[in-house]
């Protein structure tokens, strides 16, 4: 028998930050993730910068308990989407839920607010978006690991993220086997 493959599940929407998306997707697959992409309607999403970006399923066609993670990518409409789903939010509650790995970045951690996840952990979000959180929970890191929640600033921290969420997933030995081919570490 094979090891097991974890699995991440990506929730975007139309004005998603196309840097985020794309990265995390590749990074996770690159550390040999199988990473599902999923929108509210299925099919082409546009971007925060006019990329279009096919979604491999529907929010309603997916469950968190069937993967490891569910990651938010930002982008401010993306963003305001993913906290007012319905369908999205249901997502986010159940991996929170089920003590799976909840991440998100740039503007993506107000959809978390939204979802009533984030308890007390420390957290952090794009510049700017500070009162949107407690005080004493917020810190300005490029990258914050609080339990299972991770959360990242933005597009230039997207890579950084990324292989945060492969140590997660798969260990600290496979984020530097990845790192190593793409010149980051």
């Amino acid at each position: 028998m094979g090891e097991r493959v974890a699995k991440a599940l990506l929730l975007f929407a139309d004005g998603f930050e196309e840097m985020e998306a794309v990265t995390i997707v590749d990074v996770l697959r690159r550390a040999g993730v199988e990473v599902v992409t999923a929108s509210p309607a299925g099919g082409k999403v546009a971007g925060a910068h006019r990329i279009h970006v096919e979604a491999e399923r529907r929010f309603a066609d997916v469950r968190a308990a069937d993967f490891d993670a569910v990651i938010l990518p930002g982008g401010s409409g993306n963003a305001e989407t993913l906290a007012s789903d319905k369908r999205a939010q249901a997502l986010i509650q159940e991996a929170k839920r089920l003590d799976k790995v909840v991440a998100a970045i740039c503007a993506a951690p107000i959809a978390l607010k939204a979802a009533g996840v984030i308890g007390s952990s420390k957290l952090t979000s794009f510049p700017g978006m500070e009162s949107q959180f407690p005080r004493e929970q917020y810190k300005t890191d490029r990258v914050v690991k609080d339990g299972r929640l991770l959360t990242s600033r933005g597009p230039g921290t997207a890579i950084e993220f990324a292989l945060a969420l492969v140590t997660e997933l798969c260990g600290a030995a496979k984020a530097t086997a990845v790192a190593g081919p793409m010149l980051v570490r």
